[in-house]
């Protein structure tokens, strides 16, 4: 196995591939080398501010650049299958911001081209490389709160400015497909399976995307989970599950607190009133650090080393989320065909 750090190329000058290029920076796993963008002296500024050595004038030539292992997508919503398509054509492994495509449709076809071409393809949830996350996988596997039975997840922060895209119709924008992709991809990780049904109701923007938005989502197994999030409220991001014999309590934070600390699950065991909650203390890293050094584990060593989104997992997100928005726009319960 090569020691050697995988090389990796990312698609677009936006602030989260700024984010990313600074938190894997410390890795010696991995090496972001090389930006691209449509505007060379826009590609060529954004390298020298973030100290990369490489940059490209098209997205073309970084997939062509043969220095390359790997490509991190943050691309619009919109344009995340086409780009994740072509990537992996070009012989690039691809980490690909969330949520995977703009569709169950498009993001089937992007692990169909994936696997013609023998390379990975992951959706990027940092909070899954956690070890808060990974330690809340545990408890589920181990039954410390007996079999889930409903759960509440819900994030929500302020966009202000009108222009910006995560607004835009036409990129697949609106705080579900934005904010609300983690929710439901928490849903889905305790759930252990796809839905039956969602049911959703929303508030809407003059530009046609969801602003804030609720959803019920319900499953075979019985298992019930509500959802909420929103572009118009203070920042917060929280999940409580309450199984038959007993409750957890979870941040589910892509990076660690502000201003620094450690990450906790709130756990209460047992069915009675009466009972604290245990404080489980875990360590926390920078989350794109962490799931970029899994991403290298799935690479060179395979998917036993990944702590992300399987290839289901993301395709029954993805189906969750345009069933959501289906119910959200015309006000009835929709069903989701099996996977």
């Amino acid at each position: 196995m090569t020691t050697e750090p995988l090389r990796f190329g990312v698609l677009s000058t936006a602030n989260i591939a700024r984010a990313f290029i600074a938190g894997v920076a410390p890795s010696q796993r991995l090496k972001v080398t090389t930006v691209a963008s449509r505007d060379g002296a826009k590609a060529e500024s954004f390298a020298r501010e973030t100290g990369l050595p490489g940059s490209h004038a098209s997205y073309e030539a970084l997939l062509a650049d043969p220095e390359i292992d790997a490509i991190y997508n943050p691309l619009p919503n919109s344009l995340h299958a086409e780009w994740a398509i072509r990537a992996v054509e070009a012989g690039k492994h691809v980490l690909c911001e969330k949520p995977l495509a703009a569709s169950e449709a498009e993001a089937r076809a992007m692990f169909a081209a994936a696997s013609r071409h023998g390379v990975a393809l992951v959706e990027a949830y940092p909070y899954q490389a956690q070890p808060q996350t990974l330690k809340l996988r545990e408890l589920l596997q181990a039954c410390a709160i007996g079999q889930p039975q409903v759960m509440q997840a819900t994030i929500g922060f302020t966009i202000a400015d009108a222009q910006n895209i995560r607004l835009d119709a036409a990129l697949a924008g609106g705080a579900l497909m934005d904010a609300g992709s983690y929710p439901v991809s928490l849903v889905r990780l305790v759930a252990g399976e796809r839905p039956e049904w969602v049911e959703a109701a929303a508030r809407w923007t003059e530009s046609g995307v969801d602003r804030s938005l609720v959803a019920s989502i319900g499953f075979r197994s019985g298992f019930l989970a509500q959802i909420a999030c929103s572009f118009s409220t203070g920042f917060h991001r929280h999940a409580l599950i309450a199984g038959d014999d007993g409750v957890i309590e979870t941040s589910f934070l892509n990076h660690p607190p502000a201003g620094g600390g450690a990450l906790r699950l709130l756990v209460k065991r047992g069915r009675e009133n009466r009972g604290d909650y245990e404080a489980i203390e875990v360590e926390s890293r920078n989350g794109f650090l962490l799931e970029a050094e899994a991403f290298v584990g799935l690479v060179r060593q395979g998917a036993a080393h990944w702590t992300g989104a399987s290839q289901l997992e993301s395709l029954d997100i993805m189906a969750t989320l345009e069933a959501i928005l289906a119910s959200a726009r015309s006000g009835r319960r929709v069903a989701l065909a099996s996977a």
